[in-house]
């Protein structure tokens, strides 16, 4: 099927869209006149009013007929002064192609690169076109892997894609926002519902009477059949739309490997799922660590330190690599499995290009370090672009952790101040443990799973493992807060806490550890001991 009848295709589920609403206004219509003709005046004024119910949703579904214009993704605007070989890469590629180049390129935080294009006339005239590029693709990818995904993006330019698939797109965001209307008027309906009736009851039970049971089952039942029904047509429209999405795929894919080759093509599809879950993990793990602390990486280092990661990791980015996704995120993905992606590739005759490396694809860009510094400005923006910035990774994972441990809040924190009706501290947690408190203490837990009717001896095993870890955490926070903890950052493996006392070497490190855990354990027998965990403390400040 040809771009311009997917175009007509989508134009036809679009129209039906509206269409669905006319027929539901038509029905209710029919009923009205109907009762008018043949009922009685009092049942006939009934039916009428009664049928306004689920005529008022669809008349507002099909009055949001104007979509919000989308706003574009936050990025750093790059000019062809600004990265002149980054430009003269993408006015190559498109030449290649046998396409328009995109009149801006835009450097975006995420592992993605797209193209868009603002059509006029719902795509039967063309628009201004934008590349937008992810740095973390730049940062992992090789120039030759960095030209295939390039390709790919300029395949959906020649074959219209951009330009046509307008009234799709349209289609898809004016269908949901329908749907989550209509779900958004009937929760608020329940809501107000569920307010009235607990008014209601608080003024019964004030009067010393029984208050009714709330049941807001009834309220905004004709917005929840709407969007019922709208959402049934919502799944034919994706499904039939996102075929074609991913016919084009599989079309761009074809062309990146007629213009970058297909060893490079594949190289390419195999990498972007492990260089997205790598930057997930290196978010999480690094760039946000200090958050907490109000802090910031070093500048330029919230997206420049995603590159020593990945040295550092090599060995696990290396087995994901082979564990490709065989099946689509949802049933509506636009994208085919990557797995499925790579074997239409590689099954392409060799073409003798062979997997070309290039260099870093990071190397294009005129001044890494300068650009990745902008581009944190102008993606980090609001109350987080102000957060202090940390010296040093080192310095961001002790700011990190001190203000985790100060802000401690496990379930045996919650549980002792329950017990207590006091400050949980750990001295009160210990002295509880000397009292034989601490069981009547772990029944505050919350439920792990084990029965009710489970005997003792199984409820202190299911509930070990929380109280085993928050008290650990309890420790480590009273060492803290005395200043006396060391954490080392890595970026090959899981930061590591330095007791006081351990040795340099691995040997006394694992042994102040395993001191640490037995002095856990030994607090959370059967016949609980607290010496060797209070001989593992720091002496407490006496007041002057």
């Amino acid at each position: 099927m040809g771009a311009t009848l997917r175009a007509l295709r989508a134009l036809v589920l679009l129209c039906g869209f509206y269409l669905l609403g006319l027929v539901l206004l038509a029905v209710v219509a029919v009923v009205d006149v109907a009762a008018v003709t043949w009922a009685p005046d009092a049942v006939a004024g009934k039916i009428v009013i009664v049928s306004l119910l689920p005529a008022v949703p669809v008349v507002r579904g099909m009055f949001m007929l104007r979509t919000p214009k989308g706003e574009d993704p936050p990025g750093l605007p790059v000019t062809d002064a600004d990265e002149p070989r980054l430009w003269a890469l993408v006015r190559e590629l498109a030449a290649a192609t046998g396409t328009r180049a995109p009149d801006a390129v835009v450097l975006t935080g995420d592992v993605n690169a797209a193209v868009a294009e603002e059509p006029r006339l719902l795509g039967l005239r063309p628009g201004p076109r934008r590349l937008y590029l992810g740095v973390p693709l730049l940062t992992g990818l090789t120039e030759a892997r960095l030209t295939a995904v390039l390709a790919h993006e300029y395949g959906h330019f020649t074959g219209g894609d951009t330009r046509l698939s307008a009234l799709a797109v349209r289609g898809r965001v004016q269908i949901a926002r329908t749907v989550g209307h209509f779900h958004a008027r009937a929760d608020g309906k329940e809501a107000a519902e569920r307010a009235r009736q607990e008014k209601a009851a608080a003024r019964r039970t004030a009067k010393g009477r029984p208050a009714k049971k709330i049941d807001t089952a009834g309220a905004g039942l004709t917005y929840r059949l709407m969007a019922a029904l709208y959402t049934a047509y919502a799944k034919l429209y994706m499904r039939a739309t996102l075929s074609t999405a991913r016919a084009q795929e599989y079309a761009a894919d074809l062309a990146a490997a007629r213009i970058a080759g297909r060893d490079a093509t594949a190289s390419a599809l195999r990498e972007i799922p492990v260089l997205s879950a790598a930057h997930d993990f290196y978010l999480d793990a690094y760039a946000t660590l200090g958050l907490p602390a109000r802090q910031l990486p070093p500048r330029g280092q919230f997206f420049g330190g995603f590159g020593r990661m990945l040295t550092a990791r090599e060995t696990e980015l290396a087995r994901l690599r082979q564990e490709l996704p065989t099946e689509p995120g949802s049933p509506y993905d636009s994208h085919p499995p990557i797995a499925d992606r790579v074997r239409r590739i590689e099954e392409l005759p060799a073409d003798g290009r062979g997997e070309q490396d290039g260099g870093p694809a990071l190397a294009l860009l005129a001044g890494p370090a300068r650009t990745l510094a902008a581009l944190e400005d102008a993606v980090l923006t609001g109350e987080v672009g102000r957060f202090e910035r940390a010296g040093e990774w080192e310095q961001l994972l002790s700011s990190s952790m001190a203000a985790g441990l100060a802000a401690l809040d496990t379930p045996l924190h919650r549980a002792l101040a329950s017990h207590t009706e006091d400050r949980p501290t750990l001295p009160a947690l210990l002295r509880l443990i000397d009292d034989g408190e601490l069981w009547q203490l772990a029944r505050r837990l919350p439920p792990s799973g084990q029965p009710a009717t489970a005997g003792e001896p199984a409820f202190r095993e299911s509930a070990r493992p929380v109280l085993r870890d928050s008290l650990r955490s309890m420790v480590l926070a009273e060492f803290s807060a005395r200043s006396l903890l060391h954490w080392e950052f890595s970026w090959s493996r899981p930061a590591a806490v330095r007791l006081p006392g351990s040795a340099s070497d691995l040997d006394g490190e694992a042994g102040t550890e395993a001191a640490l855990h037995a002095a856990v354990a030994a607090a959370l027998a059967d016949r609980p001991d607290t010496g060797p965990l209070r001989a593992l403390l720091p002496p407490t400040p006496q007041p002057a």
